[in-house]
């Protein structure tokens, strides 16, 4: 689609991401069952591998089908891009893993799905990670528990299964005032009942299981970058802002822009 902000949500829900296909014509999006891809040469191919073009390499990287999904997505929440996971708890691993490292703290709801709130609070502390759970309606409870290793702020938009609401307006202002960033949970809500994005949130995941997918038949997640927060100006994301020696030691913020999240972990 040329611009998805201009169409309504209802267009988006059903075009956004895709284009019919160049080949056959086809109405539907195609399922590329495919690992590898062809190139025209090999400057192709290391042009593609070098990010100085659009293109995929590898299906576990990006892929044709999970593209569309993931524009669709990033589209319906008013993004700047997204990436596709295996599950919801994959997409939350995922964002955590490229924001944080040993020895950093995360201040987050305790009105957590429970598969977060064990990652949260058993498997992350193995890692150096450690978690400080707060009543997700005490906005003051937050700026408490933050800290100078504080490097996530973290809740759902909807507790799961309490329901309780968070006031992502206030939370998201008490996370920028300390220079971080306000992932939410928009499992519940759905990006037709809420956009976070809109409200000050960063980062959103969505466990796609529940109700993105409709029928409960599918496992997958979705994490979408807003584009709205500054990296550049916070000292304490390294992985986005300095020399990535992973890949060409390319700088990801100098390279994506704000809306660079979800690229170090493709």
């Amino acid at each position: 689609m040329s611009n998805p902000k201009t169409f309504g949500f209802d267009t988006l829900t059903l075009h956004a991401g895709q284009q019919p296909d160049a080949t056959t014509g086809a109405r539907a999006t195609p399922i590329y069952q495919t690992a590898s891809y062809v190139f025209k040469s090999t400057d192709h191919a290391a042009s593609i591998f070098n990010t100085e073009r659009t293109g995929h390499v590898y299906s576990r990287i990006t892929n044709p089908t999970n593209a569309v999904l993931e524009e669709r997505i990033a589209a319906l929440e008013g993004g700047v891009g997204a990436i596709a996971t295996a599950s919801g708890q994959a997409a939350c691993h995922l964002a955590i893993a490229t924001l944080m490292g040993a020895n950093s703290h995360i201040v987050a709801s305790r009105s957590l799905y429970g598969g977060t709130h064990n990652l949260l609070q058993y498997t992350l502390p193995r890692f150096g990670i450690d978690t400080t759970f707060v009543d997700p309606r005490d906005p003051d409870a937050f700026r408490d528990a933050i800290r100078d290793n504080t490097r996530l702020v973290f809740g759902e938009t909807l507790g799961n299964p309490g329901l309780e609401v968070l006031d992502i307006p206030t939370i998201s202002d008490i996370a920028h005032a300390h220079g971080l960033p306000l992932m939410v949970d928009s499992t519940f809500t759905t990006p037709y009942l809420c956009q976070p994005f809109q409200l000050g949130a960063d980062i959103i995941f969505h466990s796609a299981t529940k109700f993105l997918s409709g029928h409960g038949i599918v496992i997958g997640g979705l994490l979408v970058d807003g584009g709205l927060f500054d990296w550049e100006s916070s000292t304490r994301f390294p992985v986005l802002t300095e020399p990535y020696s992973g890949f060409h030691n390319m700088r990801f913020t100098e390279e994506f822009g704000p809306g660079c999240v979800y690229y170090p972990g493709t």
